[in-house]
This record gives C-alpha cells, structure tokens and sequence, in this order.
C-alpha cells in the first residue's frame, strides 16, 4: 500500500486540502492519506491549538474512508518532518510511504533538518499547478524520488481564508463542517488571535 503523509498547519484545513487529498488518490499516486498537522511548538503567528485544527481535520475527512488524521506530531516537543516519517514508516513497516508537499516547501527543502534522507528515503510528492516545474539544482540527484503531481484547481491561502473569517464573513473555500465547528469555538477572531 502507498500511504501518503500530508503535513502542514491546517490552519483551517480547507477545500484545497481536501482536494489535493481527492486527487493524488484518484490518480493512483497513493492508497491512503494521512493529514499530520505540525504541533503548537511550531511557532507560526495565529496557529490555533492543536486540538481545534485537529478536529477540522477530523470534520474535513469524515467521509473519506482512505483519510486520516494523525495527532503524531502533538507531542511535548518540536517534532521534525524526518522523524514523523521514520515514525509512518515503522508503524506501516510494509507499505511505501511517501511524503506530500507543495512547491514552495520544495524551493526551501534544503534548510530542512535531514532534508538528504528524506529525499533518498522516501518518494515525495510535490503539488504544483504546473508539470513545467524546474527542480532546484541541488535536488537534481534526488529526481528519482520527486514526483510532480500537477493540480488545476486555482490556489487557496489559509491566510486569505482566516482574513476573510476576521472580516465576520463566511469563506466558501471551507466545508460546511469545519465552518460550523469554527464558528461554534469562536475561532479566527480578532479578539482570539
């Protein structure tokens, strides 16, 4: 089985999420889909708490019986993309695991700790909105291991989204569920951030 692991702050997670997720399974990219989101030790301005983005997650995927969601990474400490994937990888001992990423992620992949054994261990798949993509130089010898997976769908920011949450407003680009579940915990307002 190829299990795909979708990192990121999901800060919400949001229709784009879910159709990256969508697509990589229908085109036979993996199997599975597992969503890890970073933990609160990562420190990025107006990240909700780890429990609340891991419920939209939870919101988000319910449907979806080859989605899942991971709190792996909501532990006491900083826990780094290497390590979440030798952690997959021991937990699914007989399946390929690959790791989901988008372009920009690419571009910045060698300021990553362990970037080399990430990119000779494990096939990893960049999302870009275009197949003519040129691979950064210093990532030529991990070519074989990088999979471009192209997605037509226009680009959506969790910025702009929580932006659009602090104007009082609804954004389209979230499902019904994680809304509810947002508006419910008075979430992504101002006096909350």
């Amino acid at each position: 089985m190829k299990i795909g692991i979708f990192g990121g702050s999901f800060n919400p997670p949001h229709k784009m999420h879910l159709h990256i997720a969508k697509s990589l399974l229908s085109r036979n990219y993996v199997d599975k889909v597992i969503f890890v989101p970073v933990s609160n030790f990562y420190s990025k301005k107006g990240l909700v708490s780890n429990q609340h983005r891991y419920e939209m997650l939870k919101r988000l995927v319910k449907d979806y019986p080859n989605m899942e969601v991971s709190d792996y990474e909501f532990q006491n400490k900083l826990i780094y993309t290497y390590e979440t994937l030798r952690h997959f990888k021991e937990c699914y001992s007989a399946d390929e695991i690959y790791f989901i990423c988008g372009m920009d992620n690419l571009e910045e992949f060698h300021e990553w700790r362990h970037y080399e054994e990430i990119l000779s261990t494990y096939q990893v798949i960049v999302i870009t909105r275009n197949k003519e993509v040129e691979i950064p130089t210093y990532l030529k010898p991990y070519q074989k291991n990088i999979i471009l997976a192209e997605t037509h769908e226009r680009n959506i920011s969790s910025t702009s989204i929580r932006n659009t949450l602090l104007e009082g407003k609804v954004d389209e680009n979230l499902t019904d569920e994680v809304y509810e579940y947002i508006k419910n915990n008075k979430l992504y307002e101002k006096e909350n951030l």
